[in-house]
């Protein structure tokens, strides 16, 4: 694992702390578009772009995008990690449970 140039995490609101540098973001794919770009929501719930997707075969709902800020709500990717289809939906449940 490369430490030397770590990438925090962030949700759309922090983005705008970040210009120019690299971050991860785990994000709801709500929209592709081919193996250019994908619009998606990040965990508050804020949509932001993703532009130049690295091909990927198929996306999954969740992705893990590791990019460089481009704006406010706009991701460069580099890496793009398929997350599956339910990530997260466990703890999701046993909230509604209690």
């Amino acid at each position: 694992m490369d430490t030397s140039n770590p990438a925090p995490f962030v949700n759309a609101e922090l983005l705008k702390r970040y210009p120019g540098r690299r971050v991860r973001c785990v994000l709801k794919v709500v929209r592709a578009e081919g193996n250019s770009s994908l619009s998606g929501l990040t965990s508050d719930g804020l949509h932001i772009s993703v532009k130049q997707v690295p091909s990927v075969a198929s996306l999954s709902q969740f992705v893990e995008v590791i990019g460089v800020v481009d704006s406010d709500r706009s991701l460069r990717a580099e890496i793009c990690t398929n997350f599956g289809d339910t990530f997260g939906m466990l703890m999701l449940q046993s909230q509604r449970l209690r």
